[in-house]
């Protein structure tokens, strides 16, 4: 089911985030009013999996 798949996004985000001294709920926060950056949970779950060096300059705009 579709929320099935969200929460398994929304899990893999968190224990990235958390790699880098983040939670999740911080991370989406800030990601949404402070950032210009535009990625759903499908795409950073991709990124914080394949390429995490990505995903940790996304983390680090996100904190900026």
């Amino acid at each position: 089911k579709k929320r099935t798949v969200r929460r398994t996004w929304i899990s893999t985000i968190n224990a990235a985030t958390r790699e880098h001294g983040l939670s999740y709920s911080m991370f989406a926060n800030a990601l949404v009013k402070r950032s210009n950056i535009h990625l759903d949970r499908k795409i950073l779950a991709n990124i914080a999996i394949t390429e995490p060096y990505s995903f940790k300059a996304v983390v680090d705009e996100v904190r900026a």
